[in-house]
């Protein structure tokens, strides 16, 4: 039984480095936020060993609020987190560790994980909840709005500018995309594609009856109040006001341990899982951003929620 641990805020933190055996487990979950904590209680509940390791940087650091998460509506992701975390750390084969995971490897009964600081951990299973890193534009002022008014998805954020003075920055396909969902919340809908656009003659007719303006000039700057847009500038000296903008930005995976040790990607950069949410590797899993198209709270803990009930299914199988 583990007992070397003191307690910081509430957290139990382990001392692993003078235990032995105690870098032993049956799972072990790298990503710490909603999918990773979501594993963890169906984990725990079944009486699983595990072990988190989570940086404590989450993608969604900046976004004030969430939203389109029963009974979380509204509530700041701090919020549901720290909610989260507290609820798990009741189950007590749930264990935590806070650090950077930066490399994986196959061992004869499972995996071996390495931590920044270089404590070993083994375990017969992962789960990463790991997440994307996202590559925003080198735009002045994109990132201070980034999740506050530049805004990835109309169902966690929408409702919150309808009506308002809207953009879309995107270009082609994913701009009308966008512009199909977007064009029910505001009428006053305007395509930013920083530069000339990649629209079919089609897609540029049917814009135009929908109203929906098209602006090829290259972009200078977003003006903003504390992350909150103004207008944007363009290169030409001239500037539109506006309220609030989505925009799909380019990601790859936070973690690169999932290819090191043979996950496939998508074609689109998302690790490759099946219905059951395994990865192409026997014992990996994957879930929440890192492996969904469905950037959300919601979808995040309904598939760790999930892989934590597959993966305990495999040992119950196992061992019966």
């Amino acid at each position: 039984m583990i007992s070397n641990f003191n307690t910081v805020n509430g957290i139990i933190h382990f001392n692993f480095s003078s235990m032995k055996d105690s870098n032993n487990f049956e799972v072990i979950i790298i990503g710490g936020s909603y999918s990773g904590l979501s594993a963890a209680m169906a984990l725990g509940r079944s009486l699983r060993n595990v072990l988190i390791i989570d940086s404590g940087q989450p993608c969604n650091k900046q976004t004030p609020h969430s939203h389109n998460f029963l009974t979380q509506d509204g509530k700041t992701p701090k919020e549901i987190s720290t909610l989260a975390k507290k609820q798990v750390e009741k189950y007590d084969t749930v264990k935590f560790y806070e650090g950077s995971a930066i490399k994986g490897k196959r061992t004869e009964s499972g995996f071996q994980i390495k931590t920044e600081s270089g404590e070993l951990f083994n375990a017969k299973k992962l789960i990463f909840a790991t997440g994307i890193k996202d590559i925003l534009p080198d735009i002045k002022g994109f990132s201070q709005c980034w999740g506050i008014s530049v805004i990835h998805c109309p169902y966690c954020h929408g409702y919150e500018v309808k009506n308002e003075v809207t953009g879309i920055l995107a270009n082609g396909d994913a701009a009308i995309h966008y512009s199909q969902l977007v064009c029910n919340l505001t009428k006053d809908l305007t395509i930013f594609t920083n530069g000339k656009s990649s629209f079919t003659a089609e897609q540029i007719k049917t814009l135009e009856n929908k109203g929906i303006k098209i602006i090829e000039s290259e972009i200078a700057s977003f003006e903003h109040n504390s992350g909150h847009i103004q207008s944007i500038q363009f290169k030409n000296g001239s500037k539109i006001p506006l309220k609030a903008i989505y925009a799909r930005v380019p990601f790859i995976q936070h973690s690169d341990i999932p290819e090191s040790l043979g996950c496939e990607l998508t074609d689109n950069g998302f690790i490759r899982v099946n219905e059951l949410q395994q990865t192409n590797v026997s014992g990996v899993f994957a879930c929440g951003d890192n492996s969904s198209f469905m950037r959300s709270v919601a979808n995040a803990v309904a598939t760790g929620n999930f892989v934590g009930a597959v993966t305990n299914k495999e040992f119950c199988e196992a061992q019966f």
